[in-house]
This record gives structure tokens, C-alpha cells and sequence, in this order.
């Protein structure tokens, strides 16, 4: 992942959007070929606007394929923070 064209500028953006508070979690799923990233956005049209700018988006290396609204009812890092 690191050898990819324009790691360092990718990197330095999505470092940003969680410094913001914009993606709260994120990782590559297994087989390394899609990620799943929970975000904190108004809508899609918030998400695609804010991802806009990503350097890997702009090249058309990486394309958000797919967004879905998630109503969190249960919350338990609070819990696990309190016990580190």
C-alpha cells in the first residue's frame, strides 16, 4: 500500500480528516483490495465533497463505491477508555 503513486500526499489527507473528527475509524478490509472507513458527514453529498479532495480520488486510484447511513444505538468506548 505505502509503494503506491502519491502514498505520502494520500496519507497526509486522510491523517487530516480523522485530526477533524471527519473519519472516525478506517482500515482495509481483508484482501486488501477495499477499505471501509465510518465517517462523520451530514449526508452523501457532505461525504463525496470532502473526499473530493483526496489525491488518490482526483488520479482515479480510489472511488467511494458505496455509502450507507448507520444509526449508532450502541456505544461502548467510553467503557474501554475507562479502563486503560
Amino acid at each position: 500500500m505505502r509503494e503506491q503513486a502519491l502514498w505520502d500526499e494520500h496519507a497526509r489527507f486522510m491523517d487530516d480528516l480523522v485530526d477533524n473528527g471527519f473519519v472516525v475509524l478506517g482500515g482495509p478490509l481483508e484482501g486488501g483490495r477495499r477499505v471501509l472507513l465510518i465517517v462523520s458527514a451530514e449526508d452523501e453529498a457532505a461525504l463525496r465533497a470532502r473526499f473530493a479532495d483526496d489525491p488518490w480520488i482526483q488520479n482515479g486510484m480510489l472511488t467511494v463505491s458505496h455509502v450507507e447511513p448507520w444509526t449508532v444505538l450502541l456505544h461502548g468506548a467510553a467503557a474501554v477508555d475507562s479502563k486503560a
